[in-house]
């Protein structure tokens, strides 16, 4: 059984099913997480991925042995998750996804009864309570499903999702890549709803296939089918978007907070002037935004602490490179359809094509991320070695560049970022940085991401 320290990482707990995240690990967190929010219905919804149904049942058979009403979502997005644990008053929430990881992975992310991530500390005292014997459970026999069923909730979801939309969308043509997740039928039944001409790609049902080669990791995807239409490519879970504009060309999170936050300017409505991101944001978005007067706040990586210093400061627009973009005046988390209808409602409200609005949102500094397979990631920070490297670097890329090194919150990897207006500069840096790393902590394996 995991511990404490090491149960939750950056976006819940995560790894591969019946390996890492066993019935029995669901089962402990589930029943931990009820005696956590003191009972009360809990909703749980899922992901296509075939490991999903498993977990979920076990998860809420403890959260049913704790004396919560846990509800079945069944196959949902992340997002509508979110929005129906608040809307139905429910104590708690929880995604069965592992977001944009291939299908042999699954995680469990648990949501407040204000849709939020739980806060660190919250997670760290439901970690303590997950007991070793839990990992012993098996589920009965009979095999009956805990709780009860709530199929409709994600009828509620759609209407609220459409209902955040006041421009006319219908003489837009969208290609929509579904990941093969969570949303494979939420997407298309939205954009339809809406008006919007919609091609979907990435809509099987089963899973197996989730995030292969499509979904918001693999953009190319989408763009090679787009035609000159735009592209929205979601992730496993929906909780993240990486568009694609009329010429193929790649929008990703920083591009659309350029974007959005533009337009929210224009109007009004981008009040504080202020935009929170993330240290992975690339320093043309800063200097775009600061051209303009904006502000970035930059948090670490990981979309609960954007969410946590937007409270903080007030602000109504945030979000990471990688696509999870929140709406402070809409939810409370990432959701990669709401992003999609905001981002559509601004194409048309426009009245520009999608590959105008991104060049004139921003110019893209070179970034390039290495990542450097590691046994244990977080044991970098005791390197010293590797941060004199870092040091250096720094120093000789001044102030138009930028160098960063972490450790994932989700995989066996430290990443190498580094970003200058020379390409080859960066390649450089980033791979030379790469085997410091790599030969301090003695793995040799490295992957250009």
């Amino acid at each position: 059984m995991a511990s404490a320290k090491t149960l939750f990482g950056t976006d819940g707990i995560r790894g591969i099913a019946g390996r890492d995240l066993t019935a029995g690990l669901a089962f402990g967190v589930g029943r931990a997480a009820g005696e956590s929010a003191g009972g009360g219905r809990v909703l749980v919804g899922m992901d296509t991925r075939p490991s999903g149904r498993e977990l979920s049942s076990a998860l809420r058979a403890g959260l049913e042995s704790a004396g919560a009403e846990p509800v079945d979502l069944g196959v949902i997005p992340a997002g509508g998750i979110s929005y129906l644990t608040v809307a139905a008053g429910a104590a708690m929430g929880v995604v069965i996804s592992a977001s944009h990881n291939p299908a042999p992975y699954n995680g469990i992310k648990l949501l407040g009864a204000d849709g939020a991530k739980l806060p660190d500390g919250v997670e760290a005292e439901i970690s303590e309570r997950v007991l070793p014997a839990d990992d012993e459970w098996s589920a009965p026999e009979r095999g009956d499903s805990p709780g009860s069923a709530w199929p409709e909730g994600v009828d509620l979801y759609l209407d609220w999702l459409a209902d955040s939309v006041s421009a006319d969308l219908s003489g837009l043509s969208v290609v929509v890549d579904c990941a093969n997740g969570a949303a494979f039928r939420a997407a298309p039944r939205v954009l339809r709803a809406l008006g919007v001409e919609t091609q979907t790609t990435g809509d099987c049902s089963d899973g197996s296939s989730i995030n292969h080669r499509c979904g918001a990791t693999h953009p190319e995807w989408v763009a090679s089918l787009s035609g000159g239409r735009i592209g929205l490519a979601l992730d496993g879970d929906a909780d993240r978007l990486i568009a694609v504009d009329e010429t193929g060309a790649i929008v990703d999170g920083d591009f659309l907070m350029a974007i959005l936050a533009r337009h929210l300017q224009r109007n009004g409505r981008l009040e504080p002037p202020l935009v929170v991101a993330t240290v992975m944001s690339n320093l043309g978005f800063n200097l775009a935004m600061a051209s303009r007067g904006i502000e970035t706040a930059l948090t670490r990586v990981g979309d609960r602490y954007v969410r946590e210093e937007m409270v903080r400061r007030g602000a109504v627009l945030g979000g990471e490179q990688s696509g999870h973009i929140i709406f402070g005046n809409l939810a409370v988390t990432g959701d990669g359809l709401l992003t999609a209808l905001q981002l559509l409602e601004v194409v048309a409200l426009s009245g520009k094509r999608l590959a105008k609005l991104r060049s004139g949102a921003m110019e893209r500094f070179p970034q390039v991320l290495v990542n450097v397979e590691v046994e244990r990631p977080r044991e970098v920070e005791g390197f010293p070695e590797i941060w004199e490297a870092v040091s250096r670097v720094g120093e000789e890329l001044g102030e138009t560049g930028r160098v960063l090194v972490r450790p994932s919150g989700t995989e066996p990897v430290v990443r190498v970022m580094i970003e200058c207006r020379e390409s080859e500069l960066a390649e450089r840096y980033a791979h030379d940085l790469a085997g410091v790393i790599a030969a301090a902590m003695d793995q040799p394996a490295m992957e250009r991401e």
